[in-house]
């Protein structure tokens, strides 16, 4: 079963809701399970990086202007990371290190703060290599905490929860994390972006 919620009906009082609704979510699921093809993992966004992505939504969606607010909520969020009762598996697309968020400034920086968290406890994360030979079709991003599956389309957020729908989101979880790359290889793919965005900000 699934259900969809319009962007601009969750919206409409700006982002700071949708923000507090997904620390609620996050913190009655202790272990949660990402995707993330070509952006960075919300929870791991630095304020900069968040403070663009909230304004392009305000912007396509032409819903209440709160950013500093959503932003906020954002960073508050961020502390299921560091309070020791949380775990999250993470795959991003090696894309989610070159898409170019806010310039290179601010997306070096997110690198470093990806670099700073890459080792925390509550935090595995792997990196699926542009290259790499991935066995399942290519997919959206999605997110699936303990019995629902969170998915953001372009017009709605949509919650999936039928059982059989969740376990095809297992496997293919399952699937993109063998192709990632771990440890010290997925730092040196991160190395190699922070390189990028070092010469993009020089030229």
């Amino acid at each position: 079963m699934a259900s969809s919620v319009p962007w601009q009906e969750s919206l409409s009082s700006g982002t700071e809701a949708v923000q507090d609704e997904v620390i609620r979510w996050y913190q009655r699921t202790p272990e949660g399970q990402a995707y993330v093809p070509d952006m960075i993992w919300g929870t791991l966004q630095t304020q900069a990086y968040a403070t663009v992505i909230l304004g392009q939504v305000v912007d396509f969606l032409g819903v209440p202007d709160d950013v500093p607010a959503g932003v906020a909520k954002r960073m508050q969020r961020q502390q299921v990371l560091y309070d020791g009762e949380h775990h999250y598996d993470v795959v991003l697309g090696e894309q989610a290190l070159f898409t170019n968020i806010g310039g290179p400034e601010v997306m070096r920086e997110q690198i470093d703060r990806i670099l700073r968290d890459i080792d925390l406890p509550s935090l595995t994360l792997g990196i699926i290599p542009a290259s790499a030979h991935v066995d399942m079709l290519p997919v959206h991003a999605f997110n699936l905490h303990g019995d629902e599956v969170h998915v953001e389309l372009v017009s709605s957020s949509l919650n999936v929860t039928e059982p059989a729908e969740l376990d095809l989101y297992r496997k293919a979880f399952s699937r993109l994390r063998d192709a990632a790359l771990y440890g010290d290889e997925a730092e040196e793919l991160l190395l190699k972006a922070r390189s990028f965005w070092i010469g993009a900000q020089r030229g």
